[in-house]
């Protein structure tokens, strides 16, 4: 079985990292007998810098034909704040409508948390974010001279909204933004998490939202939610505003198995998620379209202070690998992947500096290769 995956290194840490993976992901491939081929795309703040393009239709197209997208990271302190992640994370989200942002949350064996007496039983659960919608279809703008009038437009596959805008205020200035939740999007990210559930041998979701403040968006949300929960009447559910699942993540991580939320409040629980279960550089995440071209990267930033200095931790991108070769089929390669990095870090030899430790980036991926011939 040959797989054809296309490689997105990005900006700061994001080529050593990605290096990692691509190490780790052929000697799987090596030793479960099936085939990767990478093809390297260049886009990123150099490419941005030296061009002026961030990604064009043509190369989206391109990468359409691909089993699925390896990322790195995206950002670089040359570039104004957002105009990378918009013009080429968000744009490839929306382009692949890659509505599920999957984050496993799980404390490994030897890594410590920041919460007194927790261990890995007690932080073991998957957020599923809504991925297309919410605050993150990036409509809005400001009023300078207390009048304005415009039309705004969004355009997806599924659907097309329009808004007409007549704006008055005696503000000397005013800025809004637009939030869009449809009952579509609502419903399959819903529909994923209660069959990853499923899949996972769980008995709870719990949905999150702020319906007692934001009441039109989120209080619609909260009733697709319960629609949608008819269907699986094996399956416990919940619900949390998000200021409340933040603070009990904190106190009792061990309540929660399966999370879906919308957009903006899934990209918080996240991070926070990524701090109970070691730190940003054990935090995988992958962008899913279930029956499209999916696209995996580790959570954290691209980090440009350690740029080239070989120590930043790989596992976070490592561990989005094996996401990446479930997405395709290889589970047992997936496994041995995750494996591999348990037994790393519980024997604690080869560690980066987040972690308490010294090692070199490649030496993290060198153990985590050697780890799966030895089990292998």
């Amino acid at each position: 079985m040959k797989h054809n995956i296309a490689v997105i290194r990005g900006d700061g840490i994001g080529p050593e990292i990605i290096s990692e993976g691509v190490k780790v992901l052929d000697a799987v491939s090596e030793l479960d007998n099936f085939e990767l081929e990478w093809v390297e795309y260049p886009h990123g703040a150099e490419h941005y810098l030296s061009t002026g393009e961030l990604i064009n239709e043509d190369t989206l197209k391109e990468l359409a034909q691909y089993d699925t997208i390896f990322f790195g990271c995206i950002g670089d302190p040359r570039v104004d704040t957002g105009v990378l992640e918009q013009g080429i994370l968000l744009n490839m989200r929306f382009y692949f409508d890659q509505y599920v942002n999957l984050r496993p949350v799980k404390l490994l064996e030897g890594v410590p948390t920041p919460l007194a007496g927790k261990g890995p039983a007690d932080i073991d659960f998957t957020v599923v974010r809504e991925n297309t919608e919410d605050f993150y279809v990036g409509i809005g703008g400001r009023v300078k001279n207390r009048k304005k009038s415009e039309k705004l437009e969004i355009v997806r596959e599924r659907y097309q909204v329009k808004f007409g805008l007549d704006i008055e205020t005696d503000s000397d200035e005013l800025a809004y933004q637009i939030g869009i939740l449809t009952r579509e999007g609502c419903e399959r990210v819903m529909k994923y998490a209660f069959e990853l559930a499923r899949a996972q041998g769980k008995n709870k979701v719990t949905s999150v939202d702020k319906a007692n403040v934001l009441t039109h968006g989120y209080g619609f949300w909260r009733e697709v939610f319960t629609e949608v929960a008819h269907g699986y009447p094996e399956i416990e559910t919940d619900f949390n505003f998000v200021d409340a699942l933040c603070m009990w993540l904190v106190k009792n991580p061990e309540w929660y198995q399966v999370i879906v939320a919308p957009n903006m409040f899934g990209d918080i629980i996240t991070d926070l998620g990524a701090m109970i279960q070691g730190g940003l550089g054990l935090a995988p995440g992958g962008n899913i379209n279930p029956d499209g071209v999916s696209m995996f990267e580790p959570i954290h930033g691209s980090a440009p202070k350690y740029k080239g200095k070989g120590v930043s931790n790989p596992i976070a991108t490592i561990w989005a690998g094996a996401m990446l070769l479930e997405a395709v089929g290889e589970k047992s390669a997936a496994e041995k992947v995750i494996n591999a990095i348990e037994t790393v870090l519980r024997k604690g030899k080869v560690r980066t500096y987040d972690l308490g430790g010294s090692s070199k980036t490649n030496e993290v991926g060198d153990a985590i290769v050697s780890e799966m011939k030895i089990g292998g």
